[in-house]
């Protein structure tokens, strides 16, 4: 498994948010030390998490403006023992600041340097945009894991994304890698859900999850309790869904052969 994980889509409403709070979660259910990052303006991540966005003293705007060291600035995460790096609104105008400065691209991969070891896995939650705040995700990051619904307007925006992550390989991050597609709030009654999953199965082969996000009730309503579906309902089709994307992760980062995505599993 790569260490850092952008997990990005410029596409609003996919399922990002979900994904990086559930993901860190699960992961770190299997006793992986974990990092969550939110590097978008929205603070749903840090929310979700149960952390209120309006009242945290540091954030990452902080730490991306040079005000705060990264390990100052992270929060415990009730319910679960990862660490969040939280944001909120200050995130926009902390954008504008950055913007032509030196090095702006690179302040996350910077700031990261110093803890990177304490930590199995760091996720990053980027806004739906490709803003700077995504390339200083992109740049700090070691694959980028997307998530997205199998539907027509997808397809475009994975085209963009794709496209963004090669120019950031030809530049500042030769090291950057599509880890993983991740098929989120999949029904597999839908034809054309259907068919957008074989057509992305068969473009990107391996790089696309067995794994497959459902649409859940359960999934929808964690946020507004500040709990990972986890610790709010861990029965739900939802929860045990984003811990099998762990196991799947999981395995493998240890070699294990996987067969090829299909379309029923996890659903």
């Amino acid at each position: 498994m790569h260490r850092i994980l952008a997990i990005t889509n410029q596409k609003g409403g996919v399922g990002k948010t979900t994904t990086s709070v559930n993901l860190a979660a699960s992961l770190q259910a299997t006793k992986r030390r974990v990092l969550l990052i939110d590097i978008d303006p929205q603070g749903n991540a840090t929310m979700g998490c149960g952390v209120d966005k309006r009242t945290v003293q540091k954030t990452t705007t902080d730490v991306l403006l040079g005000e705060s060291d990264l390990a100052s600035a992270l929060v415990s995460v009730d319910y679960s023992d990862f660490k969040l790096l939280p944001a909120n609104q200050d995130l926009v105008a902390a954008e504008v600041e950055l913007m032509g400065k030196p090095g702006c691209e690179s302040r996350l991969r910077d700031a990261l340097q110093p803890v990177i070891d304490q930590f199995d896995v760091v996720l990053i939650d980027c806004p739906p945009a490709l803003n700077m705040l995504t390339v200083n995700a992109l740049v700090a990051a070691e694959g980028v894991l997307i998530p997205m619904q199998c539907e027509y307007y997808a397809l475009e925006g994975l085209t963009a994304l794709v496209n963004t992550i090669e120019q950031i390989r030809s530049g500042p991050n030769p090291q950057l890698e599509i880890h993983g597609i991740l098929r989120t709030m999949f029904d597999p009654r839908n034809n054309l859900a259907n068919e957008v999953s074989a057509q992305l199965i068969e473009h990107f082969k391996g790089k696309v999850f067995r794994t497959i996000i459902p649409r859940n009730v359960r999934l929808a309503e964690a946020p507004s309790f500040g709990k990972p579906a986890l610790y709010f309902d861990r029965e739900s089709r939802g929860a045990l869904a984003y811990l099998a994307l762990a196991g799947e992760m999981i395995r493998r980062s240890e070699g294990e052969e996987m067969p090829p995505a299909v379309e029923a599993v996890g659903t």
